[in-house]
């Protein structure tokens, strides 16, 4: 095979799995809809937490700053699917902030401004102070970092599970989605060799595939269908 041939099937391979893991996050960026139309209906957020929102934007805004061409270039796909998912979070937590009750609402401004903040020192940081390569290599393992912190949702998903012994909070769909979105990227970072995406959508992967094993053991055992997920976020 030529050259030319080995570049344009790495350049589809590479952007077949890129573009999928961004079809597969939107799967999970529109998981939540069904918990803001509650709130929106009811007026309330009841008893329902904003905080893994506010993570999954820092995280979604992190990696989106690592996915630009002035940080990382020809990984423009990392860009796109954060970017999107930053607007998602970002409305869910405006309707959170609306129908909050005042200490909620407070606590949760304070909370926004401050991944804005946060956010904001990186950019700083990253332009004034680094250069390329070592600008990639900064917000590389700040990404890494958020995204591995994100996994606290998947691990107390599978640890309430074992625990419970019941699929009750963990439905199939969302967690085949995650699996096969991690497995996306995680061939999308070895395509562009670039540990700081398969790396931690690696072990995404990995517990995805715990998560549909505890599935199909549990739901057999229990018979039971699973009901409303966790209130929880796209990691």
């Amino acid at each position: 095979m030529s050259e030319g041939g080995l570049f344009s099937t790495y350049f589809v391979c590479s952007s077949a799995a890129g573009i999928t893991g961004n079809l597969l996050a939107f799967v999970l960026f529109v998981s939540p809809i069904p918990t803001f139309t509650r709130i929106i209906r009811s007026k309330s957020t009841e008893q329902f937490s904003g905080l893994p929102y506010i993570y999954a934007l820092l995280n979604c805004l992190i990696c989106l700053w690592y996915g630009t061409p002035i940080v990382s270039p020809g990984i423009i796909l990392i860009a796109t699917v954060n970017s999107v998912g930053a607007i998602f979070q970002l409305i869910y937590i405006i309707i959170f902030i609306t129908y909050a009750e005042k200490t909620k609402k407070v606590k949760m401004l304070g909370l926004l401004l401050a991944v804005f903040a946060v956010f904001g020192a990186i950019v700083f940081l990253s332009i004034k102070v680094f250069e390329p390569p070592n600008r990639q290599l900064f917000v590389g393992y700040l990404s890494v970092f958020s995204l591995i912190s994100m996994f606290a949702s998947p691990l107390f998903i599978i640890n309430l599970v074992i625990k419970t012994k019941s699929v009750e909070y963990m439905p199939f769909y969302l967690s085949l989605a995650t699996f096969l979105m991690s497995l996306s990227f995680f061939g999308y970072g070895m395509f562009k060799q670039d540990p700081f995406i398969s790396v931690p959508n690696g072990i995404g992967a990995i517990l995805g595939i715990i998560q549909l094993v505890l599935y199909f053991c549990y739901s057999r055992k229990s018979g039971e269908e699973p009901r409303r997920p966790l209130l929880k976020s796209y990691a």
